[in-house]
């Protein structure tokens, strides 16, 4: 049994409940709320491990939440509902926190699955120090430095901080915008194609394209290698 809390975020009564029960089944500890406003009582009285959030909310919506949730520089994970399958949508709801997304109609296994993806990057990103071991490639983040089959990568400052945002959250997708604000600390507007840049120099230092992938009119994702 998992035990980590589950805020449900969903305006339609019947997929909520619907969600509610099947994420109880599965060891879950679920609250609820109808609308924004509720929702931002329930996040700050009850803590939750993760938030499952509708985009489209009477009142205040979704994407309202969860940029209050991240202006208050909480690092709740967020998985966000949507209707909404357009690109620009899609990366919009990634740009303004969540950490994942699912597209309506919602399969209740598939939304477990993403539950369990995200809450186990949470987990990870909480021991920043320890390295990260993707195949032969090492990520140290107290000594800033890259292994690679046991060779130090000459990476620069960029470089290395893109690296170790993609490789703490394995499979999660990043847009540029974010990549830029893990690697600067900042975003300019009008600079963000500099990453794809950035990215072009990793794949050729790493002697591969398939560690870090694109995903198209998004970003960037890493894919760990198959064991």
């Amino acid at each position: 049994m998992s035990g980590e809390r589950i805020l449900v975020v969903e305006d339609e009564r019947e997929l909520r409940a619907l969600i509610v029960a099947y994420i109880r089944s599965e060891g879950y500890i679920p609250t609820e709320a109808g609308n924004g406003e509720e929702a931002l009582v329930r996040w700050r009285e009850g803590h939750p491990d993760l938030i499952v959030l509708d985009w489209m909310l009477p009142g205040r919506s979704g994407l309202d939440v969860a940029r209050e949730i991240r202006v208050a520089r909480a690092s709740t994970p967020i998985i966000m509902l949507t209707a909404r399958s357009e690109e620009a949508d899609v990366v919009l709801g990634l740009e303004l926190g969540a950490d994942d997304y699912l597209i309506k109609p919602v399969s209740l296994r598939q939304l477990v699955a993403r539950i369990r993806a995200v809450l186990r990057r949470a987990g990870a990103r909480h021991d920043t120090d320890e390295p990260i071991q993707l195949g032969d490639l090492t990520i140290d983040p107290s000594g800033h430095v890259a292994r690679l089959s046991g060779d130090t990568l000459p990476l620069t400052a960029t470089e290395f901080k893109i690296l170790l945002a993609l490789g703490q959250s394995p499979n999660r997708v990043f847009t540029r915008m974010q990549l830029m604000e893990a690697s600067t600390g900042d975003y300019f507007e009008g600079y963000e194609r500099t990453i794809d840049s950035h990215i072009s120099h990793l794949r050729h230092k790493l002697q591969t394209q398939d560690l870090i992938q694109t995903v198209h009119g998004i970003g960037y994702k890493l894919v760990p290698p198959v064991r």
